[in-house]
């Protein structure tokens, strides 16, 4: 089967063929090389097995939907949150590329020397920290992978998924002016949801080139949101249910916000426009 899809991400992209074994995938990117500059690396809040205690950042943001309920994507519910212009704009690599380049907490001083960056400097703990949080282990029943080619993250989803006919979908901004102010979003009639309960995300992190943080925790349902904000700025945003939570540290951020325990109700999340959810490309349900 072949795959034919442009993801959205915003900005202006340039669009790479990669041949991934039969697959062909035509993907947009942004275009900056690697050597990125990198910003410093919060926890992310998408790791559900971290011991760590929300910051007091996070914490800030208790009245931001960052997590929400399945109820809450009724057509005229308001929630805020922003869907910020990209900053994260690394590339892929092709996989050649990427294989030669170490990529392993063991492998750290060749790492920095390779992209010139200074053991004690911010560029090299996040580096560290996006490497550590890869190879840390998930939840019970969660499927990790961090994939640092577009070749490897394709053979991911795919072999997880177990089909070469997927697709894959991101949040689409559909009209200049993202920002970075907080806006107040409608929920609007037309969610979609995803086929099947089995999903594979793939979070982008900060790093030199393009890596995503890939995971498959199941039962999960992906959907498809049409909102507006109080801007005028429409967006159509990919939300994430997670339908079993019983695994989760009871202490993530998640819990914090919505006020509710572990396995007690699904939790749900919008992704950012440079993260990508793979689904089956079949009629959904």
């Amino acid at each position: 089967m072949l795959l034919n899809q442009h993801l959205n991400f915003t900005g202006t992209p340039s669009c790479q063929t990669h041949k991934c074994q039969e697959l062909s995938v035509n993907f947009c990117i942004l275009g900056k090389p690697e050597n990125t500059a990198l910003p410093q690396l919060a926890r992310r809040p998408f790791s559900y097995k971290s011991d760590d205690r929300p910051t007091d950042n996070q914490l800030h943001y208790k009245n931001v939907a960052i997590f929400f309920l399945e109820k809450d994507m009724r057509p005229g519910t308001t929630m805020s949150f922003q869907f910020p212009i990209n900053s994260n704009t690394a590339t892929f690599l092709p996989r050649e590329r990427a294989q030669s380049i170490p990529f392993s907490s063991n492998k750290l001083p060749e790492i920095f020397n390779h992209f010139s960056v200074k053991p004690t400097s911010v560029e090299a703990k996040t580096i560290k920290q996006t490497i550590e949080e890869c190879e840390a282990p998930g939840i019970k029943g969660e499927e990790i992978y961090c994939a640092t080619s577009l070749e490897s993250m394709v053979d991911f989803s795919t072999s997880k998924l177990r089909t070469r006919n997927v697709q894959a979908i991101s949040t689409e901004v559909l009209e200049k002016g993202a920002t970075m102010s907080m806006h107040k979003h409608t929920t609007m009639p037309g969610l979609k949801k995803l086929a099947g309960d089995k999903v594979v995300v793939c979070h982008k992190q900060n790093y030199p080139y393009a890596v995503f943080y890939c995971h498959v925790i199941k039962p999960t349902a992906a959907y498809v949101l049409p909102l507006k904000g109080d801007d005028g700025v429409k967006v159509k945003a990919v939300a994430i249910c997670h339908l079993d939570t019983s695994e989760w540290n009871p202490k993530h951020l998640a819990f914090q916000i919505i006020k509710v325990k572990p396995g007690t109700i699904p939790i749900c999340h919008f992704l950012p426009t440079n993260h990508i959810v793979w689904v089956p490309n079949h009629k959904s349900a």
